[in-house]
């Protein structure tokens, strides 16, 4: 039985966190005695993420592919690594995000229990990057099951493991030019009905290093975004 792993990285001016964490995920991965590749997507980095990232693929040949892109935003690089992903033949699609705020540790657990389910999603029960980002997240969540009229849980959280063939399906009724694209996702898979899903607990670590800003204005900006794109993902949808 099939049961590689992709591992989909949006990446953007990670040079301080990105080797710590890719290391991080690969022994616990070496631990559970999985197969997996790495599709890292550099969004347009600025700093030293390439070089890093050069050195990652070249130390360890063949489990880390490298996708450049000019910056479109972390969205875009989302849905660039979902395609890649959906497009190959892994059985199953881990996304985390390259800042160190995903904790390996509760990857076990996932893993464990997956057989079961087609979505297996982490739920922020607590969090160490501070209270914007937990608002950003709570209002995410509030205007995506406001609009979607259903429970939606933790919409934008980055720790989520999927069945290939679920996330391919789910692709074709995203837009590409969604800004928030695990929003999106979150909410496509969760109308798709046949799909069984469980949400874990997990606890969001602080940011590892360097800097990640977020303030009102941009919170703003974003739930303004979400309002006015969510027309073109209902329009997206296959009829029932």
């Amino acid at each position: 039985m099939n049961e590689r792993l992709a591992v989909v990285v949006p990446v953007y001016n990670e040079e301080a966190n990105l080797e710590a964490v890719i290391e991080a995920w690969r022994a616990v991965f070496d631990r559970l005695n999985i197969q997996r590749e790495f599709l890292v997507v550099d969004d347009g980095s600025t700093d030293g993420t390439g070089v890093v990232l050069r050195s990652l693929a070249a130390r360890h040949a063949g489990e880390i592919a490298v996708i450049e892109q000019p910056n479109a935003g972390h969205g875009a690089a989302c849905r660039a690594g979902y395609e890649r992903a959906a497009a190959g033949d892994a059985a199953w699609v881990l996304q985390i995000d390259s800042d160190g705020q995903c904790d390996p540790a509760a990857f076990a657990r996932f893993w464990e229990i997956r057989a079961r389910y087609d979505c297996v999603f982490g739920r922020r029960t607590s969090r160490g990057d501070g209270w914007v980002r937990a608002l950003v997240s709570r209002l995410c969540s509030a205007v995506a099951e406001a609009l979607a009229r259903r429970a939606a849980g933790d919409v934008n959280v980055p720790y989520r493991l999927m069945r290939r063939q679920a996330l391919a399906r789910a692709l074709t009724r995203i837009p590409r030019g969604f800004t928030l694209q695990n929003v999106a996702l979150t909410v496509t898979l969760g109308r798709m009905r046949d799909l069984r899903w469980a949400w874990i607990p997990i606890h969001f670590l602080p940011r590892a290093g360097g800097r990640n800003k977020m303030n009102i204005a941009r919170i703003a900006r974003l739930g303004w975004t979400l309002l006015r794109q969510w027309r073109g993902l209902r329009g997206g949808e296959p009829p029932p």
